[in-house]
């Protein structure tokens, strides 16, 4: 549990931008920090570098990763499919009962009223692994959970300063296909849902899009040319 409050804080941090891209962290200092070993703050380091958010070099400690816009927007196709073939199956095992997907929606809004977009994530993760799970399939579960979804919601939001209401809301439609229960339907409603989210993420950072062109320098050359 110290070493998830560990992680929970710095990833907080991170998100926030307290450390920036290349800062180093210092285990020493967060371990002083909260008066504990550095043995829990290795264990919390180790899994936000697994989260890709921080990168650890010998000698030099750990520092935090830049995370870009193309490798969130990378994620997202890979996601759709896997929901939504996760969705086809869960809505056969489900059988209608939606009651987990509403009280997580419900907390979702209760989280959105809050301004809190940090308990919205995880509700909003915890909507999408009951479907995951719901499906049987644990080889899918498997893959899913390697996407390290939560850690990724939460950046992309942070880039879009997306709107949390907006975002609860997004889920219902989905509870109203798996109450139905075609499969055909729950799986169209989740690749949607997903694909929405994706148009949210830019594919290009703006230090990696090209330069526009310079109109003084295209009439230079059309000049030449002529």
């Amino acid at each position: 549990m110290l070493r998830d409050q560990i992680k929970e804080l710095l990833l907080a941090r991170i998100l926030e931008g307290e450390y920036a891209p290349g800062q180093r962290i210092v285990e020493m200092q967060v371990a002083n920090e909260f008066g504990v070993s550095q043995a829990p703050v290795r264990e919390a380091l180790r899994e936000l570098e697994a989260l890709r958010l921080i990168v650890s070099e010998p000698h030099r400690g750990a520092r935090v990763r830049k995370v870009t816009n193309r490798e969130l927007a990378e994620v997202y196709p890979v996601r759709a499919a896997l929901e939504e073939e996760a969705a086809r199956a869960a809505a056969v095992r489900l059988a209608g009962d939606v009651a987990g997907l509403e009280a997580e929606y419900a907390a979702m809004r209760e989280a959105a009223d809050r301004d809190d977009a940090h308990a919205l994530v995880a509700h909003d993760v915890r909507f999408h692994r009951i479907i995951v799970e719901a499906s049987g399939n644990q080889t899918l579960l498997d893959l899913w959970a390697s996407l390290r979804v939560e850690a990724r919601t939460v950046i992309s939001m942070v880039k879009d300063h997306s709107d949390l209401h907006e975002i609860a809301e997004m889920h219902r439609p989905l509870i109203e296909a798996f109450r139905g229960g075609d499969r055909a339907r729950c799986g169209r409603a989740v690749r949607r849902h997903i694909e929405h989210f994706a148009k949210w993420v830019p594919r290009e950072d703006a230090a990696d899009a090209p330069a526009a062109p310079d109109p003084a320098r295209a009439r230079s050359r059309r000049s030449a040319a002529a």
